[in-house]
């Protein structure tokens, strides 16, 4: 039977519970030098659920997790779905004016964040954070601070220690409950929070997991970000569901996820074309042996049909394209090993089982087949809306429950999708949205700045790059440089102008 039928009425937390009752002691989270099993894991997260429910947290509340792919990220979203409450992952490279809108947005409860991440200080940060919001009455580090002067601050491993061996009220999580919101900016440069319920990621995980026949004999690399979709669905869930071992990478970059493969024999590789490409730049100069990678997928951004014959002459093993999207919990369609050359480069393949897609019209009737039109989804994985926005929701869902995802593409004879643009205005970065608007106000902002246009330009190793092009006042005297740090003080870094 597929993953995705076996496991269509699970919840999140009876993945991992499903796992550590089948195979304890197998591997499951590596990270630097240290190996969680199944089963430990299992238990780790139902020792900070019981901590959790200590503190008045249960069903529906909204626990932030602001971490690198760490361990802890892991745990604490089972811990969460074990108690029914609802993750909020945040990047943890995002401004703090940003991280402040988005736990304000979602009214978490609590947080879990390390303390200090990318040079961060987020002790201090979420110093001034706890002031601002009311209704963030917890805060959970990730270090080794000791944080006994607020009775409001608790360190990762003593909630874990109280945890050990105490009942907990747990909620019957049913698989259409809410188990996540993830913000994107979607098509208006606006954070929006995506609700994904546990079957909409569930479905999504289980699909690419058949998709590239995950079993408990594969080991996954390349999960640099589970705040993204495709790293908490298929990445984390999926490999959950396969029964794998997930290497964990809090860092992204191209030697560590080589040494991983060497090391741990790595044989399914998720990634964004950056990391593939910046990955070939670094084996020019190195040998890598990648004899156990048997397959590759790459999401996030699109990829070229030069860059992915060159990734499969180096790695010996076929590049799957997966065509993701936040509103769909990550895979709406993928190709496959067995398709020819001309589908799996050209095409991000056929939906995954479950999924319907229609091209529509500017009216927003269906295209026939070999019609370039806006791509509309329905289907499992598909989210049920954008959480306080009921507007936005009528606006990108329709009637009859088809997403409109403002990609531009056909299908054509076959089923196969073919993806020719977007039909609003937003960059794809190195698989991040940036929103042209956005980095054009912050800089027309500077006094010397009259008018600035934004442009998306091709690139090797991001798929696209940010140039802006800047008007100066009359006498206005200004640097590349000066402009990106005045940026860089609003703006997240992968918003920058390359240029």
């Amino acid at each position: 039977m597929a993953l995705v039928e076996r496991y269509k009425d699970f919840s999140v937390a009876g993945v991992l519970a499903h796992r550590a009752t089948a195979a304890p002691s197998a591997p499951f989270l590596v990270h630097l030098d240290a190996v969680l099993t199944y089963g430990e894991a299992d238990d780790r997260a139902e020792a900070l659920a019981a901590s959790f429910s200590s503190l008045g947290i249960g069903s529906g509340d909204r626990i932030a997790l602001i971490l690198p792919a760490w361990p802890e990220f892991a745990v604490a979203v089972f811990a969460a779905a074990k108690l029914g409450a609802v993750i909020v992952p945040l990047n943890p490279r995002q401004t703090p004016s940003d991280l402040r809108y988005m736990l304000r947005h979602s009214s978490a409860s609590c947080a879990v964040s390390g303390e200090n991440v990318y040079g961060v200080d987020f002790l201090q940060v979420f110093e001034d954070l706890l002031v601002d919001l009311p209704e963030l009455q917890y805060l959970v580090t990730v270090g080794e601070e000791d944080l006994w002067y607020d009775d409001r601050i608790f360190q990762w491993e003593d909630l874990i220690s109280a945890g050990r061996g105490r009942a907990f009220a747990g909620s019957a999580v049913a698989p259409d409950d809410p188990f996540a919101i993830l913000y994107t900016s979607g098509t208006s440069g606006k954070p929006k929070g995506v609700e994904l319920s546990h079957r909409n990621v569930i479905h999504a995980a289980a699909a690419t997991a058949d998709a590239v026949g995950l079993t408990h004999e594969d080991c996954v690399v390349g999960v640099t970000a589970l705040f993204h979709v495709f790293g908490l669905g298929p990445g984390l869930v999926g490999t959950a569901i396969g029964g794998g071992r997930l290497l964990l990478q809090d860092e992204f970059g191209a030697p560590r996820t080589l040494d991983l493969i060497e090391a741990e024999r790595a044989t399914v590789h998720f990634g964004v074309p950056t990391l593939f490409a910046t990955e070939l730049a670094e084996m020019r100069d190195r040998e890598v042996d990648l004899s156990s990678i048997r397959v590759c997928v790459s999401a996030g951004a699109p990829m070229g049909d030069e860059m992915a014959r060159s990734v499969e002459d180096r790695f010996g093993a076929p590049v799957l394209i997966a065509y993701s999207l936040t509103e769909a919990a990550a895979t709406v369609a993928m190709t496959t090993s067995e398709a020819p050359p001309s589908k799996r480069h050209f095409t991000v393949g056929r939906p995954v089982p479950g999924m319907e897609v229609r091209v529509l019209g500017e009216d927003g009737s269906p295209l026939p087949v070999e019609s370039v039109g806006e791509i509309a989804i329905r289907g499992p994985g598909v989210t049920r809306g954008y959480y306080r926005q009921p507007r936005e929701t009528e606006r990108a869902l329709d009637p009859e429950g088809y997403l409109r995802t403002g990609d531009l593409g056909m299908l054509d004879d076959e089923g196969f999708i073919h993806l020719v643009g977007r039909s609003t205005d937003v960059i794809v970065r190195g698989g991040f949205n940036v929103h042209p608007r956005e980095v054009e106000d912050r800089l027309t902002s500077h006094p010397a700045v009259d008018r600035a246009a934004v442009v998306g330009f091709p690139d090797e190793l991001l798929g696209e790059a940010l140039c802006a092009f800047v008007v100066c006042v009359e006498g206005g005297v200004v640097t590349g440089s000066e402009l990106r740090d005045w940026s860089r003080e609003s703006l997240a870094e992968y918003k920058l102008p390359d240029r």
